[in-house]
């Protein structure tokens, strides 16, 4: 799949992907700025500075008149706000691509930010804050994080607190602004069908004026840990769930490529050996994961499963064991082709969809400010062999390296320490 990238002068990125074989376009502005780039006074702001950009511009005066324009033509459209970035997005009909530009970067580049609409906002983000709490499916991710990065902005919820929540200001959302939505640090991209010449010209008269600058720095992760570490967060719950996991790499790793094929064969399908042992086998989870998450410093892969109370330490045991297993026998043949084939699958699906190509792009340039397209990758993979997932897995699955976070309601965590320890 061809692209094409384009640098304004003030820095500012514009990834355009042609899609022959699809009636839709979406556009997706994104910067590279998330919640760990907050200070502990800012926590949230970056979550809630999406939040606000749907409330109002010149233009398009209140979030019902946003809403309305993008409802009239089907269109999607919505943000997202992570550790490390912000994006906004529209997915319309092709034809109706000149209104999902103008809405984009309208709200992007000229939102009002009004006291009164952040004033109420502030009751809606803490109901969210309500409902995360609600959901420890949800939120055993963020207490997973929190031990791992307990000393670094990264541990800490995107969503913020609702103490720094609720003193937010005007000003605050401003100053953060004018510091982190930088022309350099932001890309631009449409995916679909649309005439490229013209869409990059649109795209300049919009985003041209943007100002650069000089993005703060974060405070880097140092990785020193020397033996198991657990975090229980009592909370009574109908089952028990947990992530267990490792430190691994960052994402600019090569090792990341052989590291995801190991997370598909632990258990990142329903062949996978951890939803064959723990669910298929031995009934302890409806649901067990394993995902690799990067971030430009740090990394891990982890395990994530709901099981009845008492079934906590005999599930902790059956994960440890795919994980030592794992480190001391080299995976099959097959098992590596069909996790190989089973990356090749997804990511053929997913180009398909205007929306899944756009991000497939973006997210790469503004975390890595490399692509890498679907070919190159397919090929890494392919090239990965039994000894190198061996390698990885000795490499990761340390004694020293093991993390656990659980949510139930459990007080004492010795014998889980010792199961850990041993």
């Amino acid at each position: 799949m061809l692209y094409k990238k384009t640098i304004l002068k003030n820095g500012l990125r514009i990834i355009t992907v042609p899609m022959r074989e699809t009636q839709t376009v979406t556009v997706v502005t994104m910067v590279g700025v998330g919640s760990r780039y907050e200070s502990e006074k800012e926590a949230g702001i970056s979550h809630f500075i999406e939040h606000m950009f749907f409330k109002g511009t010149e233009k398009r005066p209140t979030a019902l008149s946003i809403a309305e324009e993008m409802d009239a033509i089907g269109g999607e459209f919505n943000a997202f706000t992570s550790k490390d970035s912000t994006g906004y997005y529209a997915k319309v009909d092709a034809k109706h691509i000149n209104t999902a530009l103008d809405v984009i970067s309208d709200i992007y580049l000229h939102s009002k930010i009004e006291e009164r609409e952040l004033e109420k906002e502030k009751g809606a983000i803490i109901q969210e804050l309500n409902m995360y709490e609600d959901m420890p499916m949800r939120s055993i991710g963020d207490v997973f994080e929190s031990l791992l990065y307990s000393k670094n902005n990264l541990g800490r919820e995107i969503v913020g607190y609702k103490k720094t929540v609720a003193k937010f200001q005007r000003k605050d959302f401003l100053n953060y602004i004018k510091k982190f939505y930088l022309a350099n640090d932001t890309v631009i991209c449409v995916a679909g069908k649309f005439d490229e010449k013209k869409i990059i010209t649109q795209v300049k008269n919009y985003f041209a004026k943007m100002t650069e600058g000089k993005k703060p720095e974060i405070k880097k992760v140092i990785e020193k840990q020397k033996e198991p570490a657990i975090k229980i967060k009592f909370k009574k719950t109908d089952q028990t769930h947990l992530v267990f996991g490792v430190r691994a790499y960052d994402l600019f790793s090569e090792k990341r490529f052989a590291l995801s094929l190991l997370s598909i064969i632990l258990g990142g399908n329903m062949s996978s050996r951890l939803f064959m042992e723990v669910r298929e086998k031995r009934g302890l989870a409806y649901y067990v994961r394993t995902n690799v998450e990067a971030f430009e410093d740090c990394g891990y892969i982890a395990t994530q499963a709901g099981v009845e109370h008492e079934n906590l330490k005999l599930t902790i045991e059956t994960i440890l064991g795919e994980y030592k297993k794992i480190a001391e026998e080299k995976v099959s043949g097959k098992e590596l082709q069909n996790a190989k084939d089973y990356i090749k699958g997804k990511m053929a699906m997913g180009m398909e969809a205007s929306d899944e190509v756009a991000m497939f792009f973006i997210e790469q340039e503004v975390s890595r400010r490399k692509i890498l397209k679907k070919a190159e990758i397919f090929e890494r993979i392919d090239k990965i062999t039994a000894d190198d997932i061996l390698k990885i897995a000795k490499d990761i699955f340390k004694k020293e390296k093991l993390n656990l976070a659980v949510i139930g309601p459990h007080k004492d965590g010795k014998k889980l320490e010792k199961l850990l320890s041993a």
